[in-house]
């Protein structure tokens, strides 16, 4: 509740940015055009954003053998979630995203490199996070975030048009430091909207597949690979960073200032928390190839130890 509460708070603070700019560079009118425009272009963007991010990623859609899809269904199925549409990445950095406009529309993708690196509890916490993004409506809620930002900076752009007229009253100095500050605020609290979004994700993701230590596990391994792998695609369009469940970029440890995600550290200890527990905990191999769960066991009981991986069939 606490992390919803942020998030309309921040979102709050974005719109009274995004009012007080417009009406200190031109009164309500080079407001309302600004906001018209920037939410026709967001809008667009969100509703062809899912498939456009799969092609980009030439994600292909896996079929209901692969065990990719059997781990989401299982996740969906306990959680009483529609079933997303699920693809694999050809990526060797270990990484994951969701995306689509509601539950009733989504996809969830994977690399490659997390296959190969996960055990099938790791897939499954990693996947959780992402229907967690799908179950609260994420999508929607950075789509406004942007419109809003978007808007902001598009004021900024406007300031060298509406600067000299008469409902400005800045002065040529206040005039360009709103045109450098606006869109730099706003651009900050999008990343904290995104980072606490984030953080709500773990905790949806804990609850949906049961054990908070999965998804903890899956964590840290995806620091260390994800550091050790380049994504290209990524690197190419750093637009699409902050769909991942890890940084793709390259961000080193810290909550750094204009970083779309948390530090994994600070994400892996809230979740060790959830589950009472604050050593690391040793990861094991499920056993049984339907899934990380046992038949039969109980929500967020750990299965015995085994070697399949979910890259198989």
């Amino acid at each position: 509740m606490a992390s919803y509460f942020k998030t309309a708070l921040l979102l709050a603070a974005l719109t009274a940015l995004f009012m007080g700019a417009g009406f200190l560079l031109a009164g309500q009118t080079g407001m309302l055009i600004a906001l018209v425009i920037a939410a026709g272009m967001n809008l667009f963007a969100w509703w062809n954003s899912g498939a456009t991010v799969l092609r980009y990623y030439k994600a292909k859609e896996v079929p209901t053998s692969h065990s990719l899809h059997r781990i989401v269904a299982e996740l969906v199925a306990r959680d009483g979630m529609p079933m997303p549409k699920v693809y694999l990445i050809d990526n060797p950095q270990p990484n994951a995203f969701a995306t689509g406009r509601g539950p009733e529309n989504a996809s969830v993708a994977a690399t490659s490199g997390l296959l190969q690196l996960m055990n099938e509890r790791e897939v499954a916490g990693v996947m959780a996070h992402e229907l967690a993004h799908v179950k609260h409506r994420d999508t929607l809620i950075m789509t406004v975030t942007a419109t809003v930002a978007g808007a902001i900076s598009m004021l900024a752009n406007f300031a060298l048009f509406f600067g000299g007229g008469r409902n400005n009253q800045m002065g040529i100095i206040g005039l360009i430091a709103m045109m450098i500050l606006a869109p730099l605020a706003a651009m900050l609290v999008q990343m904290a909207i995104s980072r606490t979004r984030e953080y709500e994700a773990d905790r949806g993701g804990a609850e949906i597949c049961g054990n908070p230590e999965w998804l903890a596990d899956a964590l840290e391994k995806l620091e260390a690979g994800s550091r050790r792998i380049d994504n290209h695609a990524a690197e190419n369009n750093p637009a699409t960073a902050h769909m991942f469940i890890i940084n793709p970029l390259h961000t080193r440890k810290h909550d750094k200032l204009f970083s779309t995600h948390p530090a994994t550290a600070n994400r892996v200890a809230r979740l060790r928390e959830m589950s009472g527990n604050t050593m690391a905990s040793s990861v094991v191999t499920p056993a049984r190839p339907r899934g990380p769960w046992s038949r039969g066991a109980r929500r967020g009981s750990v299965p015995g130890a085994g070697s399949r991986r979910p890259g198989s069939r």
